[in-house]
């Protein structure tokens, strides 16, 4: 196979993988609403419960792999919807930044354990991280599309300290979140779905 065909295929996974997570997100805030409206649930009394949630499911969903990114997506636009969506959204980013932890010491411990120094391009990927260091960190975590797990362990791989990633982590993780905070919500009127 051609490298420009390997190429192609790696962007085409990239934008089924993105498909598929928009898909889910969207599909499990259509669920979060059917829920509501069906149990005739009145969420202005469950406030402090919604920040409870949106906290303890983005420290999940960042400090593992076990609950998928649409689940969390989906309960942080839903909860923005009813609730202050500046709130939401800080909730959300401190919680994931804490997430983060988890990786960043898999990367700091995992090195003696797994000698990450033989995985190629190890030392590239360190060399950018000790020359980027918080900047690289907090483009990652801006972005959406890319998993945050690998900057976490090149972090703690190259021994930045904790408190540079965790401020990084978190300046980039705010304001995405805040934009999906209110974005979820308006981009949904605009489609054929019920309201949101």
């Amino acid at each position: 196979m051609s490298m420009e065909r390997l190429k192609q295929n790696r962007w085409l996974k990239l934008a089924l993988y993105v498909a598929i997570l928009v898909g889910l997100s969207f599909g499990f805030i259509l669920l979060f609403q059917y829920l509501i409206a069906y149990f005739n649930i009145s969420v202005e009394r469950f406030a402090t419960t919604a920040y409870l949630v949106v906290f303890v499911i983005s420290l999940v969903s960042n400090a593992s792999i076990i609950v998928p990114v649409p689940i969390f997506v989906a309960i942080m636009i839903t909860a923005a919807k009813y609730w202050d969506p500046v709130l939401v959204a800080l909730v959300a980013s401190v919680a994931g930044t804490l997430g983060e932890i988890t990786g960043y010491y898999a990367g700091y411990f995992g090195k003696r354990i797994v000698h990450l120094e033989n995985a190629p391009g190890y030392d590239r990927l360190v060399g950018w991280m000790k020359r980027y260091g918080p900047w690289g960190i907090f483009l990652i975590s801006l972005q959406p599309i890319l998993p945050f797990d690998v900057a976490g362990l090149l972090a703690g791989a190259s021994k930045l300290p904790l408190w540079k990633f965790l401020l990084a982590c978190w300046a980039g993780k705010f304001p995405k979140y805040l934009l999906g905070c209110y974005l979820g919500p308006a981009v949904w009127r605009f489609l054929p779905l019920p309201p949101l």
